[in-house]
Formats: structure tokens, sequence, C-alpha cells
């Protein structure tokens, strides 16, 4: 990324002209008192990685522009996120950007690999955290599930309720979809053969993708985006599918006829990292603490559907829409959560065998 010329990495310099006309007055005023210099860019900022979109949107003005007002700091995006550049960034030392957020099992391989800064708690105050909430050294935002959705016109009497159901084509005839995710994928289908939810991890991976062979012929798409899946849902082409709660509870809203299902979703917390060297780390750090806070959290996650991962932050949010994110009790003891350091370690191998039986 080109250099911006107000960014303090690089300064501003004071031209001749600027020096020779105030020289002389500063010479003047010395006699009298000590010179007060001032840079001429005091403003400091901050970098951060996001997913675009409505993402963006709504954490600008749940985090960045309020963060930004009170604290003298112009808050930067980029987009999107991206772990290959987070890994590049920390090797090159040539930084775009300062935050970025990351799944547990994305923040497992970030921390195996050295490309987490570490916590500083001269700049966080650690009793101010919700209990839990430092993952790696890495503070807790919020949590997204995957969770199984269906349309109710094709189902009128009660759709699938389980994984297992998803996998029952009799019982439960029509089109299929499935994130091309491989962790995912697998879970679901150990669910469905029958293995508990404390018991995932590690995966039987025979016995996986066995079951993965019987569901294969009536999976008529692998999404990969978003937008796609509900799209997907929203022309009636698939009948059932994972889908991102988010994603489900818009269509929903749309008056979209479908039925988001919590037993066995997959809950993924979210985190904020720091790049691991940037200049800008205790600058990051003040940001990550202040998004943690209630009160922002809340009103980021309520627009966006998310979970917070800050207990207290349920204390902005109506009861009726809290009923609708993952990390509502309720909603939360149904899930799971993926074994991050598990997936974090063995992640390339299963995306690299999954795709192979994809395409075969």
């Amino acid at each position: 990324m080109a250099e911006d010329n107000d960014s303090p990495r690089n300064g501003r310099a004071i031209g001749r002209r600027t020096l020779f006309r105030t020289g002389g007055a500063v010479i003047a005023g010395g006699l009298a008192a000590p010179a007060i210099i001032r840079p001429a860019f005091a403003r400091d900022t901050l970098y951060v990685n996001t997913w675009g979109g409505s993402w963006t949107e709504n954490a600008t003005k749940a985090f960045f522009d309020p963060f930004g007002k009170a604290n003298n700091v112009e808050v930067r995006t980029l987009s999107p996120v991206s772990f290959a550049k987070l890994k590049a960034q920390v090797e090159t030392r040539a930084y775009e950007w300062d935050v970025t957020t990351q799944g547990l099992p994305g923040l497992a391989r970030a921390s195996k690999e050295g490309l987490l800064e570490p916590l500083d708690e001269s700049v966080v105050d650690k009793s101010k955290l919700a209990p839990d909430s430092i993952r790696y050294g890495c503070i807790a935002s919020h949590a997204l599930s995957t969770c199984l959705v269906y349309r109710t016109n094709k189902f009128p009497n009660g759709g699938p309720q389980s994984w297992a159901d998803f996998w029952d084509v009799k019982k439960f005839p029509g089109n299929r979809s499935l994130q091309k995710e491989p962790g995912q994928a697998l879970a679901f289908a150990l669910l469905a053969d029958g293995v508990p939810k404390d018991k995932l991890y590690p995966f039987d991976l025979d016995r996986a993708f066995k079951k993965l062979d019987q569901i294969k012929p009536h999976i008529k798409v692998w999404w990969t985006q978003g937008s796609q899946s509900q799209q997907l849902l929203r022309d009636g082409e698939v009948d059932m599918m994972s889908m991102w709660n988010g994603r489900a509870v818009e269509l929903i809203d749309d008056k979209v006829p479908a039925e988001l299902v919590w037993n066995e979703a997959e809950m993924v917390a979210v985190h904020w990292v720091v790049v691991k060297g940037t200049p800008r780390a205790k600058l990051a750090w003040r940001f990550v603490q202040f998004a943690h806070q209630p009160e922002p959290l809340a009103k980021f996650a309520n627009t966006m559907n998310y979970g917070p991962l800050n207990p207290k932050s349920f204390d902005f949010i109506p009861e009726a829409q809290a009923k609708r994110l993952p990390t509502w009790p309720a909603n939360a003891k149904v899930s799971f959560v993926p074994d991050a350091a598990w997936l974090g370690d063995n992640l390339n191998e299963l995306a690299r065998r999954f795709n192979q039986w994809v395409a075969t």
C-alpha cells in the first residue's frame, strides 16, 4: 500500500519557506519564553483489516468512529480479511494494517506461526475484560454460528432438526447445500453419524468421509460466499442447507419462508488480533480494549446478528433480539465449539483431502 502523506509513518516535513517565515518570530519569542513546538500532523492513524461491506459499515458506526472521536485517531480500513496477508506482513515487516480479526482456528494457527503481538498489559486493563476473553493473547469480540436452515414451505409440518435429519433423505427429501469448508463439513458428518458434540475432536476422518459419501449425491451446491447461500434458499434452489446465522436471520426478516435450527450449530468465537511487530501496537491495543466494551460491542453485535463475547453487552440488546444471537445461553448450550488447536494443526491436510474428495 502506498504511504499516505499524512501518515505518522511518514510524518510531514516543514517546508523551507515556512521555516524562514516563522524563524524570526520563534527566535524573538524565545527571548521571553521557551518555544512550544507542535508537530504539523499530530493525529494518530490506525489501520484495521475488515471483512468489507456491511461488516465494515457497522464496525465503523460501533467502533471506528467513536474510538477515533474520543481519542483523536483516524481509523482507516482495508479489506478483505486475509490470513496470508497477516503472515506476509510479519515476515516482511511491511505493515498495511495493524489490527484484524480471526476465528479461533485461525487464531491457533497464527499463534503457532508467531504472528500475534503479545498482549500489552501496560495498555490493556485486564480487570475491565469479560472473564475468559483472552485466548492466545488476543481479546474476544463476537461469535457467529453456522446452522441448519430449511424452507418452511417445503416442510410445513416441521423440517430437519439435526444433522442426522439433514442426512435422512427419505424422511426429508429435497435439494441440499453445504459450505465448502472442510472442518465444518466433517464435523457435521460425524454428528450425523451419531458422534456426541463433546467427542468430535480429533476427527475420525475415515468415518467422516464415509458419512459424507452418503450425502454427496444430494448436495446440489457447495457454497462459498454468504450472499450465494442466501440466494440459494431465497430462490428455492435448495430446500435445506448450512448457513451463517446472520444471513439466515436476514432472510427471515425479509419474509423468506425459512427456519433456523440452533441444535448442533457450529459456533466460532472471533477475536481481535494485533499484528506482531506493528509500530502502532500500543494504539492498536487501546482500540481493541475499546471495542470489547459492552455498549460498543452490543451495537455491533445487534446490527450484525453476532453473539457478543462480553456478556454485559446483553444489557444493551433487547431480549427478543438477544434470543436470535449465537451466545444467548439457550442457543450456545445446544451448539458446539470447534477444537481450535487441533484444527489449527490439521487444517491444511483436511483441506487437501476434502477438496480432492469434492472434486472426484
